[in-house]
C-alpha cells in the first residue's frame, strides 16, 4: 500500500519489487531485472548481474599545472601518511618543475 514510502528506507537489496503487481517472477523473467541477484548480505556491496558486469570501464585524468598545484600538497601529505614515498616524489617533482 505504501511501497513508495518504504522504498526510500531500503538501502541494501538485490532488487526491490514495489506494489502488489510487482512480483519477483516478473522481475526474474520479463520486467527488466534478472534472476541473478546477490544473496547472503552481498547486496550491501554488489548489485545484480547486468550489462555493467561485463563492461570494462577505463577512466582518464588530465591535470593542468594549476590542477597539480592545487591538489599536489594534499597528495604529498596523504602519500607520506601511507609511507608511499614514490607517490609523494611523483608530485613533488612536478611541483618543482612548475616553480622553475
Amino acid at each position: 500500500k505504501d511501497s513508495e514510502i518504504v522504498a526510500d528506507k531500503i538501502i541494501s537489496a538485490g532488487s526491490i519489487f514495489l506494489g502488489n503487481y510487482s512480483c519477483e517472477s516478473a522481475g526474474d523473467y520479463a520486467s527488466g531485472t534478472n534472476h541473478t541477484l546477490p544473496t547472503n548480505g552481498y547486496a550491501r556491496t554488489f548489485s545484480g548481474v547486468s550489462i555493467d558486469s561485463f563492461v570494462k570501464k577505463v577512466t582518464f585524468q588530465k591535470l593542468s599545472a594549476e590542477g597539480i598545484k592545487n591538489l599536489g600538497p594534499t597528495v604529498e601529505i596523504m602519500a607520506e601518511a601511507e609511507h608511499l614515498q614514490a607517490h609523494k616524489n611523483a608530485v613533488t617533482l612536478r611541483l618543482r618543475e612548475i616553480e622553475r
